[in-house]
């Protein structure tokens, strides 16, 4: 059984930077893509970033695209996000997720419990 736990959510400040960790258990990351979604009261989740754990490959949403960075270390079987300049739009719950390499790309069968990211301006 494939299970996420994330942690690392909190209360900063604006331009402020804030690191995510999400640590899998059940599957090895070289064998998945991780991914990490938020979602506000009332909004749509939305895509932040993910990671290929065979090539390393990283993908991003517009939004955070060069604020954020998407890493992981196979060894710990943990993914990072790394949050920096953050904006009170950030704020959000963040859910880290996995998927096979071979699984549909819209399809994302493990999440995590979610962290709470508040930015205060």
């Amino acid at each position: 059984q494939v299970q996420l736990v994330e942690s690392g959510g909190g209360l900063v400040q604006v331009g402020d930077s804030l690191r995510l960790s999400c640590t899998v258990s059940g599957r090895s990351m070289g064998q998945s893509v991780m991914a990490w979604f938020r979602q506000t009261s009332g909004k749509e989740r939305e895509f932040v970033a993910n990671l290929y754990g065979n090539t390393g490959s990283t993908n991003y949403g517009s939004s955070v695209r060069g604020r954020f960075t998407i890493s992981g270390d196979v060894a710990k079987n943990t993914v990072y996000l790394q949050m920096n300049r953050l904006k009170p739009e950030d704020t959000a719950v963040y859910y880290c997720a996995a998927r096979r390499l071979s699984t549909p790309s819209d399809v994302w069968p493990h999440w995590g419990q979610g962290t709470q990211v508040r930015v205060s301006s």
